[in-house]
């Protein structure tokens, strides 16, 4: 009796380290038989015969042959199912599945030639073979799939035309997509080969070198017998090269060994069918079918493709579908010609002429109405040109957050200039590096508070009024939305700060893009909390003030307590509130206790990645249809905000890391670190196009050129932003960190080389390196960047090394330790090496401080004393005496309201920031805590 063979297997046991899943996994064999059958009998074996109420091949019949190819026994079933499919025209398929512990590949087609055909010696039978235990297998680095489909298998066609290809190409293409995939870090691939008794698994890895040619990448493809499968990480991709026999169908895995297997059969006339199988809990259906069109297209030029043909020459997609990919991250703009050629000054003065009497600043007792602020800023625009100052000049504004901080910032704009904001809290030496390499002849700000710089001209805002007379009939400026409007200082890899320049009608746009969606009113209102010299300050100003929103300005001290914060919260009935996720976290702790009536419809994340489990108390207390949770990821370099992800309930459940798509005017991609697009699912860099745009860094073209980058994809200027992701099927980004030494804390971007380098320029450092921790993972409070240094000088303590750093670094990247190594460890890669990096050294000596004061009634020793140092060192994770200084030991802002609440919370008397902030000594806070009321 003639038979097709059509069959799937998975590759009988393995040695050593192969993954749970594969040493659960079965295989199946489909016979289909031609006739009528009578089956043979097997010892051990029993044989269930269905009939299938349908013809062979008609859709009923083969639903009804893959569910039962495809089902895996049950831990307790036999190890080995046999099932004859009869059909209404009289054929039959008989479907054997094992446990691959139990038979082989060799043992199933044995079995199936004795069933139907009485040839051979059948194989013996196994009893029950339980599933054998496996290592943990690597998860793939793609991680799209659905959690809730885990363990179920998805397959898809690999499907190419070239003939005749070598094993050495077949696992070649597979090997250099996932190369690509992960930016040359994962080569590693399993081979899985047949052998006359089970499987050999061995791991081939060839370095991903762009330089080297097609050649000679296949020769060592060709050259590598793999090494067996042992202790270490195991691969996320495998191959297996098999021949398709006459009528078969070859499928290797139920469920598949690792994330993604490619399963490559050879037909007699030297074509070749691909087939991938993979867990559908780990990668989602379109990421699959974009990893095997990426194989076959890779294929198809290793095959194609001359010998000499550079491998960087090899693209994973054609040019049409990286088009596509682009194009699935563009969104379109809601009001192209409203971000294009209007400023910001210009679209605040519409709005003051349609709401003159509307409240547009409040900063405590000050109120200023639309009118009388856009009269104000006309004031310092004249005293600007006044003062000499003409359009394009950059101005600098070192001002306190305050109504005449909002005053001033538009006054600058209205004049034509542009202004760069300074936090007056910064080193001096920073306040001067901005000034000079800004070039700026102005600064707005206060002669007392400010270094005196030559040249420079330090006026106060109440200075320029009186000369605001001297300009009468002056032209007023043109509008020119291309026209620089900020320039913002941000952390530098090269140890000084570099200028974001932004334009005008990248403002306008953002505003645009959010209006709608948004609902952005005049109703609405917002807080100013952040630092104008955060770019995050850009959006809760202009995004206020130019839909006519009441903006309330946040005292820096309410910014440092939580629950004034929350008060003032409540008591102006904000509507808008923009947080790092860092500080929200205080509030949803305030927000537990104190239950005030709050009017917020629209909260904003922005400025480091969100965490969407700490959401979970909140969603508790608070609907998410009366309060919107926005996740917004964003760059200073493509002004401020680029995508928006709305948070839900379910996407807490689900741990989402997606921060949705692209707003409207802006586009995303992710791609390689040669430019290349990369298919969704694949991780790398971040590139950012459309209205965000900067216009580069200040007096650095060669920089600017290397970060902004015409778009060979034909989408304009794209910012390379140094930032990890991947594009979702459906367009929404997935941010997954950084690519290079570049961290967030609490909202502040920093490059750790900017700090290391600060670190070098001392003289008796000659080495240096900077690394992040957390205290806690996942709690960004106890965040703390710990340095290292190689220090040569005799007699130089770690003390004067951090004093050093103070005079340069603003509080929030400065070291919170400085621990004296003999030398920086490096990896074989030349890099530091953290892991070897000893324990940071957090006792370092702080200057000696008055002991509390003895009191008749505290007996022999003081218990305040006792306690304080106890919640001091719980915080700080140390030990903690008299003399040591909080936020030498690496406290923060973030750590202060945790301690704060830790003492309200047992009944001591409350402090407020401020106070704990001029009494960091553990010596004086309890003197101030006796002072206050403690016992």
């Amino acid at each position: 009796m003639a038979t097709a063979v059509r069959y799937r297997v998975a590759v009988p046991v393995g040695p050593g380290r192969l993954p749970a899943a594969q040493a659960r996994s079965c295989h199946s064999l489909t016979v289909r038989a031609e006739g009528p059958v009578v089956p043979r009998p097997v010892t051990g074996l029993h044989l269930w015969q269905e009939s299938v109420p349908a013809a062979s091949g008609t859709p009923q019949a083969r639903a009804r042959l893959r569910a039962e190819a495809g089902r895996p026994p049950v831990p307790s079933a036999p190890a080995v199912r046999a099932v004859l499919l009869r059909y209404t025209d009289g054929q039959a398929d008989l479907v054997l599945v094992a446990r691959r512990s139990a038979l082989d590949e060799q043992a199933l087609r044995d079995l199936a030639a004795h069933l139907l055909e009485g040839t051979g010696t059948p194989p013996v039978i196994p009893a029950a073979v339980p599933p054998v235990a496996g290592a943990p297998r690597t998860a793939a680095p793609w991680g799209l799939g659905d959690p809730s489909r885990t363990g179920r298998t998805g397959s898809v066609p690999v499907e190419t035309e070239v003939s005749e290809p070598s094993d050495a190409q077949l696992t070649a293409a597979a090997g250099l997509v996932l190369a690509r995939y992960t930016a040359g870090e994962d080569t590693s691939v399993a081979v899985f080969a047949p052998q006359d008794h089970g499987t050999q698994v061995t791991v081939r890895s060839v370095p991903l070198d762009e330089a080297r040619t097609i050649g000679d990448y296949l020769a060592q493809w060709q050259a590598q017998d793999g090494e067996e499968l042992a202790e270490g990480p195991v691969p996320t991709v495998a191959v297996l090269v098999g021949e398709q026999q006459p009528g078969t169908h070859y499928r290797p895995f139920l469920a598949p060994a690792l994330p993604v297997v490619v399963h490559w059969c050879r037909s007699a006339d030297g074509s070749v069918d691909g087939t991938l199988t993979y867990d559908e809990g780990e990668t989602a259906p379109e990421v699959a079918r974009a990893f095997a069109a990426c194989v076959a297209h890779t294929l198809d030029q290793l095959v194609r493709a001359g010998a000499d043909t550079p491998l960087s020459d090899v693209d994973l997609l054609p040019h049409a579908e990286a088009l596509a990919v682009v194009e699935k991250g563009v969104t379109p703009p809601v009001a192209a010609s409203e971000a294009t050629d209007r400023t910001i000054h210009g679209l605040f003065a519409d709005v003051a002429r349609r709401r003159p009497e509307a409240v547009a600043v409040v900063d405590g007792a000050t109120r200023l109405t639309y009118a009388q602020l856009d009269e104000r800023a006309g004031h310092v625009a004249s005293g600007l040109h006044a003062l000499g100052a003409r359009p394009g000049d950059l101005i600098g504004v070192a001002l306190d957050r305050t109504a005449e901080l909002i005053v001033t910032l538009l006054g600058v704009l209205k004049a034509g200039c542009v202004y760069v904001p300074m936090d007056i809290r910064y080193p001096e030496e920073r306040l001067r590096y901005t000034v000079d390499n800004a070039g700026t002849g102005i600064v707005i700000g206060s002669a007392d508070g400010f270094p005196a710089i030559d040249g420079v001209r330090v006026v106060a805002p109440a200075e320029l009024i009186p000369l605001a007379g001297q300009t009468t009939g002056r032209t007023p400026v043109a509008e020119d939305g291309s026209a620089a409007a900020y320039v913002i200082y941000t952390s530098g890899s090269t140890g000084r700060p570099k200028g974001v320049t932004v334009p005008h009608r990248n403002v306008a746009a953002l505003v645009a893009a959010t209006r709608e969606d948004f609902a952005l009113a005049g109703t609405d209102v917002w807080t100013f909390f952040h630092s104008s010299a955060f770019d995050f300050s850009v959006w809760e100003i202009w995004g206020c003030l130019l839909t006519g929103g009441e903006l309330v300005v946040v005292p820096y001290w309410v910014t440092r307590d939580t629950d004034l914060f929350y008060e003032l919260l409540a008591e102006h009935k904000v509507t808008v509130l923009n947080q790092t996720p860092s500080a929200f976290a205080q509030l949803i702790e305030a927000d537990s206790r104190m239950r005030a009536e709050l009017s917020l419809r629209l909260i904003v994340f922005g400025g480091e990645p969100l965490d969407v489990g700490m959401l979970a108390p909140w969603f508790a207390r608070h609907s998410h249809t009366r309060c919107r949770l926005s996740n917004m990821f964003g760059i200073t370099e493509t002004t401020v905000h680029v995508t928006e992800q709305t948070v839900t309930p379910a996407d807490v459940v689900a741990r989402t890391r997606s921060v949705g798509r692209a707003m409207p005017g802006w586009s995303l991609s992710v791609r390689d670190p040669r430019g290349r697009v990369l298919p969704p699912g694949a991780p790398g860099e971040i590139y950012v196009g459309g209205a965000g745009v900067a216009l580069g860094y200040l007096h650095q073209p060669e920089l600017t050129a290397e970060r902004f980058v015409d778009d060979p994809y034909g989408h304009g200027r794209v910012y390379r932003s140094g930032d990890r992701g991947r594009l979702r099927p459906d367009g929404r980004l997935d941010h997954l960190g950084r690519l290079d030494s570049q961290v967030k804390v609490r909202g502040h971007r920093i490059e750790l080389d900017e700090i290391r380098n600060v670190l070098l320029s001392h003289p008796a450092v000659s080495g240096a390196a900077v690394v992040l921790r957390y205290e806690t993972p996942g709690d960004t409070a106890t965040a703390r960047i710990d340095a290292y240094a190689v220090i040569s000088g005799s007699g130089v303590a770690t003390a004067e090394i951090l004093g050093h750093a103070s005079g340069v670094l603003p509080d929030y990247m400065m070291p919170a330790t400085v621990t004296a190594v003999d030398s920086i460890p490096l990896t074989i890669n030349g890099k530091v090496d953290t892991a070897a990096l000893p324990e940071p050294n957090t006792r370092e000596a702080a200057a000696p401080a008055p002991a509390p004061a003895q009191r008749e009634d505290d007996g022999p020793a003081d218990p305040l004393a006792g306690e304080i140092l106890q919640l001091w060192s719980h915080a700080l994770n140390t030990d903690v005496g008299l003399t040591d200084n909080f936020f030498e030991l690496g406290g923060n802002s973030l750590l202060v309201i945790r301690l704060l609440r830790e003492m309200r919370d047992r009944g001591l008397p409350r402090v407020s920031t401020q106070d704990f902030y001029r009494n960091s000594v553990a010596a004086q806070f309890i003197q101030l805590v006796h002072s206050a009321g403690g016992n």
